[in-house]
């Protein structure tokens, strides 16, 4: 284009504005500049008014603290004058005062010497007059050194005169001293006594005690200790030391004359009598203990390794055919009939006076085994012994060797040693086995059973080994069994899902009972009947690391005492027990869904410090692909399965937690510990370990085992449980679900077809409220990722709750929000039931783009359709939602193989997708 004229005027007008807005700028340039040095001359002027004035308040300050410091120690000075003059006014009268003591003083010595003069005078008339009277030399005692005590008639005179000889013994008394401090120890119709003495017996002790004697004795009433002590029973709250006690104070009323060492084997007899429970009875008759003493050692011993042991011992209504059992009881009460007469006569002095012997005490009885008989006070009596040549006994042999670690305690498979001798019998204790210090647990069985579940508790400190063939107990037959339930033995019921097996036919129902009748101690029965593992130990590793210690939380006084009560409840548990160590966590008490607390303790700060086990958890995913062909599903339920994992003692306490009422620390693995759930899945992989997917799958305490067939199953099952079994673990009966055809297992519900959602979990989700933290969206959030194989495009629908959930963000919650909540809830209520990978089938993978995210779909076609297995989604970040269309595509292809790469591996597959420019031709 051609520069023209006009555009030189142009250009010039333009170099003129030009020109006047530099001018311009130059003029405001200079006007600013002044602008700004008037400013700055004025900021200098405020800043010296400032000056002064913050000097002339310092000034005003200074002035009027001094004025005031003045004024307070004018004050000051003047209270401690008035406090010097108090002081000399009480210096002046405790002056006043000591005079007046000291005057006191003089007349109390003046008075003391005119009494001295006046005793000396008497002392001196006495010595100068006649002695008449002779010195009685008995009466020349000093004052007692222990007073004794009285005694009215309504007290026991037994009890009395051991204190009183006791007392007399101390003071060194005569016996004349004696009966006269008798004499003056009587009261009431005590005293009465002695008006039936003459006045020249009244100072004979023999004379006095026999009075006394013979009036409040207890020898009248000894044949009615006897009979107290035969009828004496343990009371249903009563405890073995009180029993004992009890025991042991009737002994001395109604044997007061017999030896000690007679005396204990007695006492030894009638407290084993009196113990209520049998077991416990049986067991310390069983170790033949000599006194008192020893009878009550080994009963509480034997009580307290129940308890640990939590083996049933419910009371079986029944009756159990002991004719012979009666003979030996009626036999064994007339050898104690005879030695009671015996000893009553001898107390009594009237015959069978004993012959003292060399190192023989005077009342004591021999036995002699070889002529079964008792030898005591010169008369022989038979022994009879406790076997019954005709008995229907039968003795149960050890199955194989077994080994029982100290102190715990085993179940052992056994087998009669005379087959079909009867049908149902009661073990019992076996001499073999008590005399290598194991306990057995009493239990109705059917004999009939390939192997027959012995438990054992083996109460040393060293293991027991059992050989094969030992007898590890007795078996008497059942007459008849009352109330029993269908087709099951022992203390504990069917569970209700056994009594709906409307999917079996009646061969396999008897199958499935005859199968849990065999491993019948293997499931719990009650809450306190939690297993104990003997396969591993938990073990926290902290390093060199310092203990810590956490002071207790203070809890609400509504929920102190409920804390107070599970702690108790964990004690009789043999849960916890008390701790002495450094370390100390709070309590935390949660509410379960049914209402009841679970009392937990933060363990964070231990955690922390605590060397990590990476010993890795299974795939939920993985692990319901497994379960591709079962037809029949069965899930176990550990009982509290962490509590049957001891930790190492050395460890325990660093579990120690306060309540604010004592420490305490677990002996068994508590929740909340780093390391749990590791110690917990490597334990059960290593009992399980052989059974392949297709027999039983584990996740922590959820087992499912599978089956093809009904046999199957049924042998899977039975190999299961010889498994746990030999692991001493727990099943929890309740949770249990046996030979299903659909179950529920890791918040899915499993069948033949495949895997879907659980119900009652999506309702948790359906119902889900509003979300008005980050905290609940992220809850919500976590539910629904767990099932975001369920939901297709899941990554897209959920990327703005995503959002919301950063940390940058604020919490406020939109339209696309809301729109995002209600779209994941609907998917999750109508989701499709996902089939099984197969492996002989071909895989189909469709991907999908868009500008959010990608997408894709993996299914295989079984029968005349196509089955989805899992679905596939990922949301886009900002470079890549900046992609072409095609490079989206190809994105979404590349993900999806690498997200289903364990399926493709090593095959071919068919890849769909409907975008043009990558279709092969």
């Amino acid at each position: 284009m051609p520069w023209t004229r006009a555009m030189d005027e142009k250009f010039e007008m333009l170099l003129a504005m030009m020109k006047e807005m530099k001018a311009g700028q130059e003029e405001m340039k200079a006007g600013l500049e002044m602008k700004m040095e008037a400013g700055q001359e004025r900021m200098e002027q405020v800043q010296e008014e400032m000056k002064d004035l913050i000097r002339a308040g310092k000034e005003e300050m200074r002035t009027h603290v001094e004025s005031q410091v003045k004024g307070i120690k004018d004050h000051v000075y003047g209270c401690i004058g008035r406090m010097e003059e108090e002081v000399q006014d009480v210096k002046g009268k405790i002056e006043e005062v000591q005079g007046e003591v000291h005057m006191k003083i003089e007349e109390v010595k003046s008075e003391v010497q005119e009494k001295m003069s006046d005793l000396e005078i008497r002392l001196s008339d006495l010595e100068t007059r006649p002695n008449n009277v002779p010195a009685n030399p008995e009466l020349m005692y000093s004052r007692p050194t222990v007073k004794p005590l009285t005694f009215d008639g309504l007290t026991s005179w037994t009890v009395f005169k051991t204190q009183f000889n006791v007392v007399s013994s101390t003071n060194g008394w005569t016996d004349f001293v004696k009966a006269s401090q008798l004499v003056a120890s009587l009261r009431g119709s005590a005293a009465e006594v002695l008006q039936g003495i003459p006045a020249d017996k009244l100072t004979d002790l023999t004379t006095i005690e026999k009075a006394l004697e013979s009036r409040f004795g207890d020898s009248h009433l000894t044949q009615f200790y006897r009979t107290e002590l035969k009828t004496r029973r343990q009371k249903p709250e009563e405890s073995l030391q009180v029993l004992a006690a009890d025991v042991e104070g009737l002994m001395s009323l109604a044997y007061a004359e017999c030896p000690p060492d007679v005396r204990e084997s007695l006492a030894a007899q009638y407290f084993i009598d009196a113990i209520r429970d049998e077991d416990t009875q049986h067991s310390t008759r069983l170790m033949n203990a000599k006194d008192l003493k020893s009878a009550l050692a080994y009963s509480m011993k034997y009580e307290a390794a129940r308890t640990v042991s939590k083996t049933s011992r419910r009371t079986r209504s029944m009756e159990i055919e002991d004719n012979n059992s009666r003979e030996r009881d009626d036999k064994l009460e007339s050898l104690f009939n005879r030695l009671e007469k015996l000893l009553s006569s001898s107390v009594d002095g009237k015959k069978n006076t004993p012959q003292r012997k060399s190192s023989v005490t005077c009342w004591s009885f021999t036995v002699d085994l070889e002529k079964k008989e008792i030898r005591t006070g010169g008369e022989e009596i038979p022994l009879y012994s406790a076997s019954v040549q005709h008995s229907k006994s039968c003795s149960v042999l050890a199955k194989k060797r077994t080994i029982i670690p100290a102190r715990s305690e085993c179940l052992i498979q056994g087998v009669p040693e005379v087959p079909g001798q009867f049908r149902y019998a009661v073990t019992d204790f076996s001499s073999q086995a008590s005399q290598k210090g194991l306990l057995v647990a009493a239990t109705l069985v059917d004999m009939e059973m390939e192997a027959i579940p012995v438990r054992v508790l083996n109460l040393n400190n060293k293991p027991k080994i059992l050989d094969k063939g030992d007898v590890i107990a007795t078996c008497e037959p059942v007459v008849d069994i009352v109330a029993r339930p269908p087709e099951f033995s022992g203390a504990q019921h069917l569970p209700s899902t056994l009594e709906n097996f409307q999917i079996l036919n009646e061969e396999q129902r008897t199958a499935v009972r005859k199968l849990l009748n065999e491993f019948q101690n293997l499931f719990s029965t009650c809450d306190a009947d939690v297993g104990r593992c003997n396969m591993t130990q938990h073990r926290i590793n902290t390093g060199d690391h310092q203990p810590i210690k956490q002071y207790p939380r203070r809890l609400p006084l509504a929920r102190k005492e409920e804390a107070d009560h599970l702690v108790k409840e964990m004690v009789d548990n043999g849960i916890i027990e008390k701790s002495s160590g450094p370390w100390a966590s709070p309590i935390v008490l949660v509410k379960k869904k049914n209402g009841s607390t679970r009392f937990c303790v933060d363990y964070r700060k231990l955690n922390e410090i605590t060397k990590k086990d990476s010993y890795p958890l299974p795939r939920i995913d993985d692990t319901l692909d497994a379960l591709n062909g079962s037809q029949w599903f069965t899930t176990l339920d550990l009982k509290s399965g962490y509590w049957q994992i001891e930790i190492r003692p050395e460890d325990r306490e660093k579990t120690a937690f306060t309540t604010g009422q004592g420490l305490w620390q677990f002996k068994v693995m508590p929740f909340g510990l780093c390391n749990a759930p590791a110690t917990f899945e490597r334990l059960m992989e290593t009992v399980l370990r052989g059974l392949s997917s297709e027999a039983c799958l584990v996740y922590l305490d959820d087992i499912i085992i599978v089956g093809r067939t009904f046999e199957e199953h049924l042998n899977n099952l039975r190999k299961v449980f010889q498994r746990l079994q030999k692991a001493n673990l727990k099943l929890n009966l309740k949770k249990c679900r046996f030979f299903q055809k659909e179950v529920t297992y890791l918040g899915h519900v499993i069948s033949a077809e495949g895997v879907k959602t659980d119900p009652e979990k999506i309702k948790a989700v359906v119902d889900w409220p509003r979300p008005e933290t980050v905290h609940d969206l992220r809850s919500f959030l976590g539910l629904c990722t767990y099932y975001r194989r369920f939901v297709k495009n899941f990554s897209t629908i959920a990327k703005p709750l995503h959002k919301l959930t950063e940390a940058k963000s604020n919490f406020n919650w939109t339209e696309e929000c809301e729109k995002s909540f209600n779209s994941l809830k609907q998917p999750l209520t109508s989701s499709p039931i996902l089939t099984y990978p197969r492996a002989d089938k071909d895989f189909i993978l469709d991907t999908d783009a868009s500008n959010e995210g990608i997408g894709a779909v993996l299914s295989q076609n079984i029968g005349n359709e196509e089955r989805v297995i899992p679905d596939f989604s990922k949301s886009l970040g900002k470079p890549e939602r900046n992609y072409c269309v095609t490079r989206k595509e190809l994105l979404a292809i590349v993900k999806s193989i690498e997200h289903f790469h364990h399926y493709f591996y090593g095959r071919k597959f068919l890849l769909r997708t409907d975008h043009a420019s990558l279709t092969l031709c």
